[in-house]
Protein backbone atom coordinates (compact mmCIF):
# COMPACT_ATOMS: atom_id res chain seq x y z
CA UNK A 1 0.00 0.00 0.00
CA UNK A 2 1.41 3.81 -0.69
CA UNK A 3 -0.36 5.35 2.73
CA UNK A 4 -0.38 9.46 3.30
CA UNK A 5 1.79 11.14 2.87
CA UNK A 6 2.78 10.26 -0.35
CA UNK A 7 2.93 12.33 -3.62
CA UNK A 8 0.51 10.89 -6.25
CA UNK A 9 0.26 12.11 -9.76
CA UNK A 10 -2.62 12.89 -11.88
CA UNK A 11 -2.22 13.51 -15.71
CA UNK A 12 -4.86 15.81 -16.69
CA UNK A 13 -6.18 19.40 -14.44
CA UNK A 14 -9.96 19.33 -15.85
CA UNK A 15 -13.01 19.46 -13.34
CA UNK A 16 -12.49 15.68 -12.34
CA UNK A 17 -8.88 15.92 -11.87
CA UNK A 18 -10.13 18.43 -9.24
CA UNK A 19 -12.03 15.96 -7.44
CA UNK A 20 -9.60 13.63 -6.95
CA UNK A 21 -6.98 16.34 -5.63
CA UNK A 22 -10.05 16.85 -3.31
CA UNK A 23 -10.41 13.32 -2.34
CA UNK A 24 -7.25 12.50 -2.46
CA UNK A 25 -5.97 15.64 -0.02
CA UNK A 26 -8.60 14.02 2.49
CA UNK A 27 -7.05 11.28 3.09
CA UNK A 28 -3.98 12.85 3.37
CA UNK A 29 -2.14 12.68 0.51
CA UNK A 30 -0.05 15.52 -1.59
CA UNK A 31 -0.82 15.57 -5.44
CA UNK A 32 1.01 16.45 -8.33
CA UNK A 33 -1.11 17.67 -11.61
CA UNK A 34 0.50 17.59 -15.36
CA UNK A 35 -1.88 20.15 -17.65
CA UNK A 36 -1.16 22.30 -20.04
CA UNK A 37 -3.47 24.83 -18.77
CA UNK A 38 -2.56 27.18 -16.11
CA UNK A 39 -5.80 27.68 -15.08
CA UNK A 40 -7.37 24.20 -14.66
CA UNK A 41 -9.87 23.58 -12.07
CA UNK A 42 -7.29 20.53 -10.92
CA UNK A 43 -3.88 22.52 -11.59
CA UNK A 44 -5.17 25.19 -9.00
CA UNK A 45 -5.97 23.80 -6.14
CA UNK A 46 -2.59 20.46 -6.27
CA UNK A 47 -0.03 20.93 -4.34
CA UNK A 48 2.16 21.17 -7.35
CA UNK A 49 1.19 22.15 -10.96
CA UNK A 50 2.87 21.05 -13.99
CA UNK A 51 2.46 23.21 -16.93
CA UNK A 52 3.58 21.20 -19.93
CA UNK A 53 2.11 19.32 -22.82
CA UNK A 54 0.95 15.30 -21.88
CA UNK A 55 3.92 14.33 -23.80
CA UNK A 56 6.45 16.99 -22.61
CA UNK A 57 9.08 14.34 -21.02
CA UNK A 58 11.10 17.05 -18.30
CA UNK A 59 7.40 17.45 -16.72
CA UNK A 60 6.70 13.10 -17.25
CA UNK A 61 10.11 13.00 -15.65
CA UNK A 62 9.70 15.79 -12.56
CA UNK A 63 6.44 13.56 -12.37
CA UNK A 64 8.42 10.14 -12.28
CA UNK A 65 10.80 11.83 -9.82
CA UNK A 66 8.22 13.27 -7.36
CA UNK A 67 5.14 10.62 -7.24
CA UNK A 68 4.55 7.15 -5.92
CA UNK A 69 1.70 6.65 -8.20
CA UNK A 70 -0.22 7.98 -11.21
CA UNK A 71 -3.43 8.13 -12.44
CA UNK A 72 -5.35 9.94 -14.82
CA UNK A 73 -8.69 11.79 -15.12
CA UNK A 74 -9.45 11.50 -19.49
CA UNK A 75 -8.81 8.90 -22.07
CA UNK A 76 -7.46 11.42 -23.97
CA UNK A 77 -4.36 11.44 -22.65
CA UNK A 78 -1.41 9.65 -24.59
CA UNK A 79 -1.22 6.18 -24.00
CA UNK A 80 2.52 6.86 -24.81
CA UNK A 81 2.64 9.01 -21.80
CA UNK A 82 1.49 6.49 -19.60
CA UNK A 83 3.25 3.75 -20.45
CA UNK A 84 6.47 5.38 -20.14
CA UNK A 85 5.92 6.93 -17.03
CA UNK A 86 4.98 2.73 -16.20
CA UNK A 87 8.35 2.28 -16.37
CA UNK A 88 9.14 4.35 -13.16
CA UNK A 89 6.17 3.38 -10.57
CA UNK A 90 2.24 2.21 -10.75
CA UNK A 91 0.48 3.77 -13.38
CA UNK A 92 -2.85 2.57 -12.75
CA UNK A 93 -5.10 2.38 -15.36
CA UNK A 94 -2.25 1.02 -17.36
CA UNK A 95 -1.63 2.42 -20.63
CA UNK A 96 -3.33 -0.67 -22.78
CA UNK A 97 -7.01 0.12 -20.66
CA UNK A 98 -6.42 3.94 -21.97
CA UNK A 99 -5.58 3.10 -25.52
CA UNK A 100 -8.97 0.81 -25.71
CA UNK A 101 -11.05 3.28 -24.31
CA UNK A 102 -9.49 6.27 -26.67
CA UNK A 103 -9.95 5.12 -29.78
CA UNK A 104 -13.70 3.54 -30.85
CA UNK A 105 -12.90 1.74 -33.26
CA UNK A 106 -10.39 -0.41 -30.95
CA UNK A 107 -13.38 -0.01 -28.08
CA UNK A 108 -15.83 -1.43 -30.92
CA UNK A 109 -13.42 -3.79 -32.01
CA UNK A 110 -12.46 -5.24 -27.70
CA UNK A 111 -16.46 -5.58 -27.22
CA UNK A 112 -16.85 -8.04 -30.07
CA UNK A 113 -13.86 -9.60 -29.68
CA UNK A 114 -14.99 -10.47 -26.30
CA UNK A 115 -18.93 -10.87 -26.62
CA UNK A 116 -20.23 -7.88 -25.05
CA UNK A 117 -23.45 -6.85 -26.67
CA UNK A 118 -22.94 -3.42 -28.97
CA UNK A 119 -24.84 -2.17 -31.76
CA UNK A 120 -23.99 -2.60 -35.03
CA UNK A 121 -20.99 -1.04 -36.26
CA UNK A 122 -18.31 -1.13 -39.28
CA UNK A 123 -14.93 0.92 -38.85
CA UNK A 124 -14.83 3.38 -41.24
CA UNK A 125 -10.96 4.15 -43.03
CA UNK A 126 -11.94 5.77 -46.27
CA UNK A 127 -14.88 6.62 -48.80
CA UNK A 128 -14.22 3.16 -50.07
CA UNK A 129 -15.44 1.65 -46.60
CA UNK A 130 -18.75 3.75 -47.10
CA UNK A 131 -19.15 3.04 -50.81
CA UNK A 132 -18.77 -0.97 -50.61
CA UNK A 133 -20.39 -1.32 -47.58
CA UNK A 134 -22.58 -0.86 -44.57
CA UNK A 135 -25.87 -0.46 -46.49
CA UNK A 136 -27.76 -2.27 -43.12
CA UNK A 137 -26.28 0.65 -40.62
CA UNK A 138 -28.57 3.10 -42.16
CA UNK A 139 -29.98 5.58 -41.00
CA UNK A 140 -26.76 5.52 -38.67
CA UNK A 141 -24.33 7.85 -36.61
CA UNK A 142 -20.73 8.39 -37.70
CA UNK A 143 -18.62 9.17 -35.25
CA UNK A 144 -14.77 9.79 -35.20
CA UNK A 145 -12.74 7.34 -33.95
CA UNK A 146 -10.38 9.81 -31.59
CA UNK A 147 -11.51 12.92 -29.37
CA UNK A 148 -14.86 12.93 -29.68
CA UNK A 149 -16.93 13.17 -26.60
CA UNK A 150 -19.86 15.04 -25.70
CA UNK A 151 -22.42 15.15 -29.05
CA UNK A 152 -18.66 16.52 -30.55
CA UNK A 153 -17.25 15.05 -33.84
CA UNK A 154 -20.79 12.76 -34.32
CA UNK A 155 -22.95 13.16 -37.61
CA UNK A 156 -26.33 11.82 -37.86
CA UNK A 157 -26.52 10.07 -41.50
CA UNK A 158 -29.50 8.93 -43.80
CA UNK A 159 -28.40 6.99 -46.22
CA UNK A 160 -24.44 6.80 -48.34
CA UNK A 161 -24.58 9.83 -49.29
CA UNK A 162 -24.72 11.66 -46.26
CA UNK A 163 -22.45 9.82 -44.98
CA UNK A 164 -19.66 10.10 -47.70
CA UNK A 165 -20.60 13.70 -46.96
CA UNK A 166 -20.15 13.62 -43.71
CA UNK A 167 -17.07 11.96 -43.66
CA UNK A 168 -15.38 14.34 -45.59
CA UNK A 169 -16.79 16.79 -43.21
CA UNK A 170 -14.96 15.14 -40.41
CA UNK A 171 -11.66 15.92 -42.92
CA UNK A 172 -11.57 11.92 -43.52
CA UNK A 173 -10.96 11.25 -40.28
CA UNK A 174 -11.10 7.34 -39.24
CA UNK A 175 -14.38 6.93 -38.03
CA UNK A 176 -16.91 4.38 -36.72
CA UNK A 177 -20.53 4.20 -38.75
CA UNK A 178 -23.07 2.66 -35.97
CA UNK A 179 -26.41 2.00 -36.85
CA UNK A 180 -28.96 4.90 -34.87
CA UNK A 181 -30.80 2.98 -32.59
CA UNK A 182 -34.51 3.43 -30.90
CA UNK A 183 -33.71 3.79 -27.46
CA UNK A 184 -35.60 3.05 -24.49
CA UNK A 185 -33.08 4.89 -22.03
CA UNK A 186 -29.75 4.80 -21.03
CA UNK A 187 -28.06 3.99 -18.14
CA UNK A 188 -24.66 3.40 -16.35
CA UNK A 189 -22.25 1.84 -14.05
CA UNK A 190 -19.17 2.95 -12.41
CA UNK A 191 -17.24 0.40 -10.37
CA UNK A 192 -13.38 0.49 -9.24
CA UNK A 193 -11.66 -2.70 -9.12
CA UNK A 194 -8.56 -3.12 -6.83
CA UNK A 195 -4.96 -5.23 -8.02
CA UNK A 196 -6.83 -7.92 -6.98
CA UNK A 197 -9.11 -7.91 -8.63
CA UNK A 198 -12.41 -7.42 -6.23
CA UNK A 199 -15.27 -5.10 -7.76
CA UNK A 200 -17.26 -2.79 -5.78
CA UNK A 201 -20.14 -1.32 -8.16
CA UNK A 202 -22.11 1.48 -7.36
CA UNK A 203 -25.85 1.51 -8.37
CA UNK A 204 -26.70 1.92 -12.08
CA UNK A 205 -27.34 5.64 -12.94
CA UNK A 206 -30.44 6.74 -15.45
CA UNK A 207 -29.18 9.32 -17.67
CA UNK A 208 -30.81 11.82 -20.08
CA UNK A 209 -29.05 14.45 -22.32
CA UNK A 210 -29.26 17.51 -23.92
CA UNK A 211 -27.46 18.19 -27.19
CA UNK A 212 -25.04 15.29 -26.99
CA UNK A 213 -24.07 16.06 -23.76
CA UNK A 214 -25.29 14.66 -20.03
CA UNK A 215 -28.45 15.88 -18.26
CA UNK A 216 -29.35 14.60 -15.60
CA UNK A 217 -28.80 11.45 -13.96
CA UNK A 218 -31.02 9.77 -11.54
CA UNK A 219 -30.51 6.95 -8.97
CA UNK A 220 -32.23 4.97 -8.73
CA UNK A 221 -33.83 4.51 -11.95
CA UNK A 222 -37.08 5.99 -12.66
CA UNK A 223 -37.82 2.51 -13.64
CA UNK A 224 -39.20 -0.15 -11.24
CA UNK A 225 -40.35 -3.85 -10.67
CA UNK A 226 -38.65 -7.02 -11.11
CA UNK A 227 -36.98 -6.28 -14.30
CA UNK A 228 -35.10 -3.39 -13.58
CA UNK A 229 -33.81 -5.27 -10.77
CA UNK A 230 -32.99 -8.14 -13.18
CA UNK A 231 -31.34 -5.32 -15.80
CA UNK A 232 -29.78 -3.00 -13.13
CA UNK A 233 -28.06 -6.59 -12.18
CA UNK A 234 -26.97 -7.48 -15.69
CA UNK A 235 -25.34 -4.24 -16.38
CA UNK A 236 -23.02 -4.35 -13.28
CA UNK A 237 -22.10 -7.68 -14.26
CA UNK A 238 -21.53 -6.82 -17.95
CA UNK A 239 -19.13 -3.69 -16.77
CA UNK A 240 -17.37 -6.23 -14.19
CA UNK A 241 -16.55 -8.59 -16.83
CA UNK A 242 -14.95 -5.60 -19.08
CA UNK A 243 -13.21 -4.75 -16.55
CA UNK A 244 -11.67 -8.07 -15.68
CA UNK A 245 -10.94 -8.72 -19.65
CA UNK A 246 -8.91 -5.48 -19.42
CA UNK A 247 -6.83 -5.94 -16.42
CA UNK A 248 -8.62 -2.89 -14.97
CA UNK A 249 -7.50 -1.04 -11.92
CA UNK A 250 -8.98 1.98 -11.07
CA UNK A 251 -12.35 3.95 -11.48
CA UNK A 252 -14.41 2.81 -14.80
CA UNK A 253 -17.50 3.80 -16.10
CA UNK A 254 -19.80 1.87 -18.46
CA UNK A 255 -22.72 3.38 -20.73
CA UNK A 256 -25.41 1.47 -21.86
CA UNK A 257 -28.11 1.92 -24.24
CA UNK A 258 -31.44 0.00 -23.28
CA UNK A 259 -33.08 -1.13 -26.49
CA UNK A 260 -36.11 -3.36 -26.90
CA UNK A 261 -35.13 -4.03 -22.67
CA UNK A 262 -31.70 -5.51 -23.66
CA UNK A 263 -28.67 -3.87 -22.59
CA UNK A 264 -26.09 -2.69 -25.07
CA UNK A 265 -22.56 -1.46 -24.45
CA UNK A 266 -22.32 1.79 -25.66
CA UNK A 267 -18.97 3.06 -24.32
CA UNK A 268 -16.41 2.82 -21.54
CA UNK A 269 -14.47 5.35 -19.69
CA UNK A 270 -11.21 4.79 -18.04
CA UNK A 271 -11.89 6.68 -15.20
CA UNK A 272 -14.72 8.41 -13.03
CA UNK A 273 -17.48 9.66 -14.89
CA UNK A 274 -19.75 12.58 -15.06
CA UNK A 275 -22.90 10.25 -14.66
CA UNK A 276 -21.31 9.05 -10.92
CA UNK A 277 -20.86 12.19 -9.81
CA UNK A 278 -24.08 11.72 -7.71
CA UNK A 279 -21.54 9.70 -5.83
CA UNK A 280 -20.48 12.69 -4.32
CA UNK A 281 -23.12 13.24 -1.95
CA UNK A 282 -25.29 10.17 -2.00
CA UNK A 283 -22.80 7.22 -1.61
CA UNK A 284 -20.53 6.10 1.21
CA UNK A 285 -17.57 6.54 -0.53
CA UNK A 286 -17.44 8.53 -4.18
CA UNK A 287 -16.33 7.88 -7.48
CA UNK A 288 -13.03 9.74 -6.79
CA UNK A 289 -12.18 8.42 -3.33
CA UNK A 290 -12.42 4.69 -5.09
CA UNK A 291 -10.06 6.31 -7.47
CA UNK A 292 -7.34 7.31 -4.60
CA UNK A 293 -8.23 3.71 -3.20
CA UNK A 294 -7.60 1.61 -5.96
CA UNK A 295 -4.32 4.12 -7.21
CA UNK A 296 -2.79 3.58 -3.98
CA UNK A 297 -3.60 0.02 -3.22
CA UNK A 298 -6.16 0.40 -0.20
CA UNK A 299 -8.90 -1.33 0.69
CA UNK A 300 -11.91 -0.26 -1.70
CA UNK A 301 -14.67 1.98 0.36
CA UNK A 302 -17.94 0.93 0.36
CA UNK A 303 -19.87 1.80 -2.56
CA UNK A 304 -23.46 1.67 -0.89
CA UNK A 305 -25.78 4.36 -1.72
CA UNK A 306 -27.28 6.17 1.52
CA UNK A 307 -29.87 8.37 -0.58
CA UNK A 308 -32.17 8.60 -3.65
CA UNK A 309 -30.22 10.82 -5.96
CA UNK A 310 -30.56 13.16 -8.71
CA UNK A 311 -27.72 15.08 -10.37
CA UNK A 312 -28.02 18.04 -13.08
CA UNK A 313 -25.06 19.56 -15.31
CA UNK A 314 -24.35 23.41 -15.30
CA UNK A 315 -23.42 24.12 -18.82
CA UNK A 316 -21.88 27.14 -20.08
CA UNK A 317 -25.35 28.23 -21.95
CA UNK A 318 -26.89 29.31 -17.83
CA UNK A 319 -24.32 32.05 -18.18
CA UNK A 320 -25.95 33.88 -21.10
CA UNK A 321 -29.54 33.48 -20.49
CA UNK A 322 -29.72 36.99 -19.93
CA UNK A 323 -27.74 37.89 -22.99
CA UNK A 324 -26.62 36.28 -25.30
CA UNK A 325 -23.17 38.44 -25.88
CA UNK A 326 -22.07 38.54 -22.49
CA UNK A 327 -21.75 36.09 -19.45
CA UNK A 328 -23.10 36.39 -16.34
CA UNK A 329 -23.45 34.71 -12.70
CA UNK A 330 -26.24 32.93 -12.78
CA UNK A 331 -28.68 33.16 -9.28
CA UNK A 332 -27.38 30.50 -7.36
CA UNK A 333 -29.35 31.80 -4.36
CA UNK A 334 -32.51 29.46 -6.18
CA UNK A 335 -30.29 26.65 -5.56
CA UNK A 336 -28.56 27.30 -2.47
CA UNK A 337 -32.32 27.60 -1.23
CA UNK A 338 -32.83 24.20 -1.17
CA UNK A 339 -31.68 22.63 1.83
CA UNK A 340 -30.91 19.27 0.32
CA UNK A 341 -29.13 20.32 -2.40
CA UNK A 342 -25.53 20.56 -2.91
CA UNK A 343 -23.72 22.97 -5.41
CA UNK A 344 -20.17 21.96 -7.09
CA UNK A 345 -18.59 24.44 -9.42
CA UNK A 346 -15.85 23.70 -11.35
CA UNK A 347 -13.34 27.11 -10.49
CA UNK A 348 -13.26 26.97 -14.68
CA UNK A 349 -11.86 30.65 -15.94
CA UNK A 350 -14.04 31.21 -18.47
CA UNK A 351 -17.92 30.05 -19.52
CA UNK A 352 -19.15 29.31 -22.78
CA UNK A 353 -21.96 27.52 -24.45
CA UNK A 354 -21.50 23.54 -24.23
CA UNK A 355 -18.68 23.44 -21.26
CA UNK A 356 -19.37 21.99 -18.22
CA UNK A 357 -19.14 24.26 -15.32
CA UNK A 358 -20.45 22.66 -12.41
CA UNK A 359 -23.44 20.06 -11.25
CA UNK A 360 -25.86 19.92 -8.71
CA UNK A 361 -26.93 17.40 -6.75
CA UNK A 362 -30.46 16.93 -4.79
CA UNK A 363 -30.39 14.20 -2.56
CA UNK A 364 -33.38 12.68 -0.16
CA UNK A 365 -34.89 9.01 1.30
CA UNK A 366 -38.35 9.86 -1.32
CA UNK A 367 -36.69 9.21 -4.84
CA UNK A 368 -40.01 10.64 -6.56
CA UNK A 369 -39.93 13.82 -4.43
CA UNK A 370 -36.22 14.06 -4.96
CA UNK A 371 -36.66 13.94 -8.43
CA UNK A 372 -39.57 16.20 -8.48
CA UNK A 373 -37.20 18.89 -6.22
CA UNK A 374 -34.30 18.24 -8.74
CA UNK A 375 -36.12 19.22 -11.55
CA UNK A 376 -38.27 22.46 -10.02
CA UNK A 377 -34.37 23.86 -9.40
CA UNK A 378 -33.21 23.29 -13.13
CA UNK A 379 -36.76 25.81 -13.83
CA UNK A 380 -35.93 28.08 -11.41
CA UNK A 381 -32.24 28.60 -12.72
CA UNK A 382 -33.46 28.54 -16.48
CA UNK A 383 -33.09 24.84 -17.70
CA UNK A 384 -36.01 23.71 -19.74
CA UNK A 385 -37.70 20.32 -18.83
CA UNK A 386 -38.50 18.74 -22.09
CA UNK A 387 -34.96 17.97 -23.98
CA UNK A 388 -34.02 15.79 -20.30
CA UNK A 389 -36.54 13.34 -21.50
CA UNK A 390 -35.21 12.38 -24.95
CA UNK A 391 -33.04 9.84 -25.35
CA UNK A 392 -29.21 10.56 -26.12
CA UNK A 393 -27.21 10.68 -29.27
CA UNK A 394 -25.48 8.14 -28.54
CA UNK A 395 -22.52 9.77 -27.79
CA UNK A 396 -19.87 9.90 -25.06
CA UNK A 397 -20.56 11.52 -21.76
Amino acid sequence: MILPPATLGMLGGGQLGRFFVIAAHELGYRVVVLDPDAQSPAGRIADQHLVAEYDDEDALNQMAESCAAVTTEFENVPAGSLAYLSKFLPVRPAASAVAISQNRSAEKGFLKQHGFPHAPYADIRSEADIAQGGADLFPGILKVARFGYDGKGQVRVADRDEALLAFRQLKNEPCVLEQRLALDYEVSVVLARDEAGRVKCFPVAENSHRHGILDVSMVPARTTGCMAAQLSNKAQELAEGIALEMGYVGTLAVEFFVVGGQLLVNEMAPRPHNSGHYTIDACVSNQFEQQVRALAGLPLGEARAHSAAVMVNLLGDLWYLRDPQHSHEPDWAQLLAVPNLKLHLYGKHHARPGRKMGHFTVIGSDARQVQELALAARRAIGIEDEPSSQPSSQGRG
